[in-house]
């Protein structure tokens, strides 16, 4: 217990060190072409995952990359664990977030996502804030690029189910877009307010891509069952 406190606190001192030289260290790619900060990002998810790696013994696995369609496309995945959201700079060449508008305010951070053009959206702000999310997913599914959303909006416990929001489902109407559900197992080893982390193997599995054209419903209760059925089978099999 006592080396497995000390190696979390090693990688959480290695979590803001690395977080910070990365994000002053690569300010100048915020005047640069958007592709150079992504590039930046990618190198602090490889830092991220070398810390946990080599501090934590927290090693991480893809299954059914089979899976992953060509973009542009919507990848659907249960969020567990802050690990879920730094994956997709190694994943994908060019990821397109859905994110809180809120993050955009936070110093540097909210910087780089601008320059990268995520997809904010603005919980409060009903209606509006559908429309300005659509039109800004409509720009990324035009450069070809990869939309990833988290359907429960948040992270969620390893074995709970958060609600599935309408945005994913507007977003499969809207662009007409293949879905590629993702199962993930992350939040048993980087819980969701746990301090403590845990060595062993986060599972990220690309599941069969919902093709578009499905009704609403029928759309969201096969992407709630795919993602919420191989999520429980990859808490037994770890």
């Amino acid at each position: 217990m006592i080396i497995r406190l000390i190696r979390t606190v090693l990688f959480n001192i290695w979590f803001v060190a690395w977080t910070f030289v990365a994000l002053v260290g690569f300010l100048p790619t915020l005047a640069m072409p958007r592709q150079a900060t992504m590039f930046g990002q990618r190198v602090w998810a490889r830092g991220m995952n070398f810390g946990m790696r080599w501090l934590i013994g927290l090693r991480f696995e893809i299954r059914g990359r089979q899976n992953l369609v060509p973009g542009p496309t919507i990848i659907a995945s249960k969020h567990q664990s802050a690990w879920d959201t730094m994956i997709w700079h190694l994943e994908v060449p060019d990821p397109a977030v859905v994110m809180k508008r809120e993050l955009l305010s936070i110093p540097i951070y909210g910087w780089y996502c601008r320059h990268t053009r995520q997809i904010p959206i603005d919980r409060g702000a009903g209606a509006s804030a559908l429309k300005n999310m659509l039109q800004t997913a409509g720009e990324a599914r035009a450069m070809s690029r990869h939309l990833i959303i988290f359907p429960e909006g948040t992270r969620v416990a390893p074995g709970q189910t958060g609600d599935y929001h309408p945005g994913v489902a507007a977003l499969y109407r809207h662009l007409e877009l293949p879905v590629v559900p993702v199962a993930v197992n992350s939040g048993l080893f980087w819980g969701r307010n746990a301090f403590m982390k845990r060595p062993g193997t986060i599972v990220l599995q690309y599941l069969e891509p919902i093709p578009p054209g499905l009704d609403r419903k029928v759309f969201q209760q096969r992407l709630k069952d795919s993602i919420e059925t191989a999520s429980a089978r990859l808490l037994t099999d770890t």
